[in-house]
């Protein structure tokens, strides 16, 4: 196994370091309870967004703390959900008095130690909400899910709900547009290679040297099913059907073509030049796009996609600054 890491048991509290190091001025990173937060602080009546989950998906969810997106973030272990106590030490550093939304993947860990804080917080006087990202077509209760795993389609919540919350919208607004997002969104991704965690130091999976996965999770769960490998354009297509047939494309629409951690960008331009033509055949656009890492599986390589049916107020909120390290526009 070659990795840049220092020890396999440090991984996560380096990375942290790093982060505080590299953003200053704009994170504040509490080490020793594991939060990453605004360094600016809570503001007065702004709801707080709060999300996090195994860390190994960078820069979900650290990298998209700042101005217009998330308040804070709890890194767990690589692939492991983090604690009820980071959870609630983040709702109670970023409540401005207005309320905490949690902003929760589908995984089982996540959903049980989020909504035990969210009953903790409660019980502490911090009203807090959670909603819950689900928005994989690829397969329903699988390893490590009950109903549809929360993938891509987090970037587009906490960045839609996190402009809302900006604004100044109230907390049962937040919720409502995060729910809108998640509700308006579909995502499918494909493995062309395993990944590889540093406590196993070997790949979550098999895979012959012509085969790949189809229908993947972000933590190298089985996919719908184990297929050759084609042109981009035949997996752009499976991919795109999966979604059409879930939520049949039209109009506007956001899309983000995400790379796994290994995959190179020119490829993901590949991929998104078949999304961009496969969307025109459905008589859609791509009016807002993402092309990159966003939610990744470490060293995997592969992409997913992810698309968002806008309508104006999502298309505007999508637009609205932000600034955080992953990222950034408007400011």
């Amino acid at each position: 196994m070659k990795k840049l890491i220092n020890s396999v048991d440090s991984v996560v509290a380096d990375a942290l370091r790093g982060m505080a190091s590299a953003h200053p001025g704009l994170l504040r990173v509490d080490e020793e309870n594991r939060i990453v937060s605004r360094a600016s602080g809570p503001r007065a009546g702004k709801v707080g967004l709060v999300s996090g989950g195994g860390s190994g998906h960078e820069p979900l969810h650290a990298g998209f703390v700042g101005y217009g997106m998330l308040d804070a973030a709890c890194p767990g272990e690589i692939f492991t959900s983090p604690v009820p106590d980071q959870m609630i030490t983040a709702a109670t550093a970023v409540n401005g008095g207005a309320g905490v939304l949690y902003v929760v993947k589908n995984y089982t860990g996540d959903v049980l130690n989020f909504e035990l804080a969210a009953e903790l917080c409660a019980d502490e006087g911090v009203e807090v909400a959670r909603v819950l990202v689900d928005d994989d077509v690829a397969v329903r209760d699988s390893l490590h899910t009950a109903g549809r795993r929360g993938t891509g389609a987090t970037v587009f919540v906490e960045k839609i709900a996190g402009a809302a919350a900006e604004g100044g919208a109230p907390l049962p607004e937040v919720v409502r547009v995060a729910e809108e997002v998640n509700a308006r969104s579909r995502s499918f991704g494909v493995a062309l290679s395993a990944c590889t965690t540093p406590a196993s130091g070997r790949p979550t999976f098999e895979l012959g040297e012509t085969e790949i996965e189809l229908g993947i999770g972000i933590h190298g769960e089985p996919g719908r099913t184990r297929s050759t490998m084609r042109q981009a354009r035949e997996l752009v297509a499976v991919a795109m059907d999966a979604l059409d047939e879930d939520m049949p494309i039209s109009g506007d629409v956001l899309v983000m073509l995400n790379g796994m951690g290994a995959t190179p960008l020119i490829e993901l331009y590949v991929a998104f030049a078949e999304v961009a033509e496969y969307l025109s055949g459905k008589g859609a656009r791509a009016a807002r796009s993402l092309v990159g890492d966003y939610v990744t599986s470490l060293d995997m390589r592969g992409f997913s996609v992810t698309v968002c049916l806008l309508n104006e107020e999502l298309t505007r909120l999508w637009d609205a600054p932000v600034e955080t390290p992953a990222l950034r526009w408007g400011r």
